[in-house]
């Protein structure tokens, strides 16, 4: 009986229809299948990395990472670019704010430096480091995570964030530099470099949908809390990293789940 309706079909279906009906036994939804709908396009929806239409994405898990570690953020803080998450998460647990800039000029630095050479940023200065969305546009990392670990205090912490998977900043690019992009693997050997693996606090953030819409340039808004709390390690669209800088290091590097 199976064998008729077979034959009966070959008759009846169009050959190329057969062919696209055999690949739904091998994979699905089947080749040609897939609707792109608005994301049909070589040019993405935004190139301000979604903030014309809503929150950015990143930045979604930035501020939810600063918001969970926000105890460190205490005593003399240093961010770079300006303060506004030193005085969000800090509150009244900031005696000093810093900011940092690579180029006089900026209205909001009070501290001018380069983080990958010798400067005059002394050593055991700052309690704790805001770094978010920096060290991708550092050509010299390794030297900039010596000072960076250098000027740190006795049991300070540095909370950084890193790119995955993004779009080129043309902001930066244009001035400065946009070098790298990281894994967890990578960044971990970076920090491993000047903190002790055990002081070492390392996260990842983001699933191939989220990947899609950041690059795209979509807003948090326009996604579901449940998409984008789901965590696909194959998709590292954001890293977060605690490290702490200790007079007797700790064994073991931590990765969270």
């Amino acid at each position: 009986m199976a064998d008729s309706i077979l034959m009966l079909a070959r008759k009846l279906i169009p050959a190329g229809f057969r062919k696209r009906l055999g690949s739904i036994r091998t994979v699905w939804p089947p080749v040609g299948w897939v609707r792109f709908g608005n994301l049909r396009r070589v040019q993405p929806v935004s190139r301000v990395f979604g903030t014309d239409r809503g929150q950015c994405i990143d930045r979604f898990y930035i501020e939810n990472f600063l918001m969970r570690h926000s105890m460190d953020i205490q005593g003399s803080v240093l961010e770079v670019a300006d303060n506004v998450y030193t005085k969000r998460f800090g509150g009244n647990r900031i005696l000093q704010s810093h900011v940092l800039h690579v180029r006089e000029g900026s209205p909001k630095a009070t501290v001018i430096a380069d983080l990958s050479s010798n400067n005059s940023l002394a050593s055991e200065s700052f309690d704790c480091i805001i770094l978010t969305q920096t060290l991708q546009f550092i050509y010299d990392l390794k030297s900039a995570m010596r000072t960076l670990h250098r000027i740190l205090k006795e049991d300070g912490i540095l909370l950084a964030t890193l790119p995955g998977i993004s779009q080129i900043s043309r902001y930066d690019m244009d001035r400065w530099g946009d070098f790298w992009r990281f894994t967890t693997s990578s960044t971990a050997r970076l920090f491993e470099d000047v903190f002790s693996p055990g002081d070492i606090m390392l996260e990842s953030n983001g699933n191939v949908l989220v990947a899609n819409a950041f690059l795209q340039g979509l807003a948090v808004e326009e996604l579901t809390p449940e998409e984008m709390g789901y965590r696909d390690d194959d998709y590292q669209m954001l890293i977060t990293v605690r490290a702490v800088k200790r007079s007797k290091p700790s064994q073991g590097r931590e990765l969270s789940p």
